[in-house]
């Protein structure tokens, strides 16, 4: 994700205004690895701005997530998580406690469409999530 500084005058050019609920999101996620949800970033926000909405929230992760600033994972049905780290990776996810970890490691070698599907899509990308029983849940 872009520093706040960037990410302000990117969303500035995209004529969004830039309240201090909005920058404390940019703040949150800024160099973020927890890949928090919208309702863990609507409730550090909600600490320092008790009249935010999670409309507001989730608004904004969302606009965030079409501009490409962070990437938007879904775990379980329940919940969308955020990664504000868009360059390529992938995850692992504790299937216990839910907790995700960034994997850095180039699989393009060992993934492939299938011929069948090549003729319908051209591939731009992938991303792997690997579920299973982190060391503190075991």
């Amino acid at each position: 994700m872009e520093t706040v500084e960037k990410l302000t005058k990117t969303l500035r050019n995209h004529g969004m205004k830039i309240t201090p609920q909005r920058l404390m999101i940019f703040k949150i996620l800024e160099n973020n690895t927890s890949h928090p949800s919208a309702e863990q970033v609507f409730k550090r926000v909600k600490k320092i701005y008790p009249t935010v909405s999670f409309t507001t929230i989730y608004k904004t992760l969302e606009t965030l997530r079409d501009l490409g600033e962070v990437q938007e994972l879904i775990i379980d049905e329940d919940r969308k998580h955020y990664d504000p780290n868009t360059d390529t990776h992938h995850h692992v996810i504790c299937s216990n406690c839910k907790k995700i970890l960034d994997v850095f490691e180039d699989f393009s070698q060992h993934v492939k469409l299938p011929d069948t599907l090549k003729k319908d899509y051209t591939v731009s990308g992938f991303q792997i999530s690997f579920h299973g029983i982190c060391k503190d849940c075991n």
